[in-house]
């Protein structure tokens, strides 16, 4: 163990005396050495000019636009952020989206409509005039689940929509539909199921 730490001992004690003067690099010794040096930093006398530096960035690009045989990559300019491949349901639900969509009404209640049930889910409503009667018909896809006699009026029922549907309780036993658009605004007051 003695000897271990005299190895030791000695090996710290060995002093090489080093120089920074003695070692040939440009950051070492006085700065002020390199005062008033050259600024020829990456081998160039003269400044670049505008027409250089331009020439120099379409080299540059020729070279991005060339594949690895130096053929002429095709310029395929997509646009960021926009689809550029459609299936046939988007071309129809982008058909559909300029045509006015009907308002959905989420009925919390079952409605007896004559002899039949509707039963609570949502319906898409639309109000039009069949045989010079208004009519308020319930939708769900394209199928037609019920159609009520309706009240025409020029009443927008405080709405700030053009186009809108909603159901607000009459009472106990009935709820009122009611249905605004450029065309028509009208409403119905229907009996809830028990």
């Amino acid at each position: 163990m003695k000897r271990f730490l005299i190895c030791v001992l000695f090996m710290f004690s060995i002093v090489v005396p080093t120089f920074a003067d003695d070692v040939d690099m440009s950051a070492s010794g006085d700065l002020w050495d390199n005062w008033g040096a050259s600024q020829d930093y990456y081998g160039q006398d003269k400044p670049v000019t505008d027409e250089d530096f331009d020439k120099a960035i379409e080299q540059v690009k020729d070279k991005q636009n060339r594949n690895w045989f130096g053929l002429k990559k095709k310029n395929k300019n997509i646009p960021k952020g926009e689809e550029f491949r459609q299936s046939n349901e988007t071309e129809v639900i982008n058909a559909q989206a300029d045509k006015d969509s009907l308002p959905v009404v989420s009925l919390p209640v079952e409605l007896k409509i004559g002899e039949d049930i509707l039963p609570v889910g949502h319906y898409q409503v639309k109000a039009e005039k069949e045989n010079g009667n208004p009519v308020i018909k319930f939708y769900q896809a394209q199928y037609v689940m019920a159609q009520v006699p309706a009240t025409e009026t020029t009443d927008d029922f405080g709405e700030d929509a053009i186009l809108f549907a909603k159901w607000l309780p009459e009472n106990d036993d009935k709820i009122k539909i009611i249905y605004g658009s450029m065309d028509i605004n009208a409403y119905a007051v229907i009996d809830i199921a028990k």
